[in-house]
C-alpha cells in the first residue's frame, strides 16, 4: 500500500545527510508541503527542541505507522 506523505506525517530519513549532521533513521516531522513531492520536515529531539529543518524530496522519506494499516488475516 502507498500513502502520499501529509503535513503532520513522521517519517524517517532514508540515507544520511552528513553535510547536515542527519542520518538514515532520524526521525522528523512534515511540516509543510512546498511542491509536489518536496517538503519541508522538521527534527526535534525527546524535549520538542528542533534541532534541523530543511526542505527534501519525498524519495528521501518513509513514512512510520505506529498502527497497522491492515488487520492481519490468521
Amino acid at each position: 500500500m502507498v500513502t502520499e506523505i501529509q503535513v503532520l506525517d513522521v517519517v524517517a530519513l532514508t540515507r544520511d545527510l552528513r553535510e547536515r549532521g542527519l542520518y538514515r533513521g532520524q526521525v522528523g516531522t512534515i511540516v509543510e508541503v512546498l511542491a509536489p513531492g518536496v517538503f519541508e520536515v522538521e527534527f526535534s529531539d525527546n524535549h520538542g527542541r528542533t534541532y534541523a529543518a530543511m526542505s527534501l524530496r519525498s524519495d528521501r522519506l518513509m513514512i512510520l505507522h505506529h498502527q497497522p494499516l491492515e488487520v492481519a488475516q490468521w
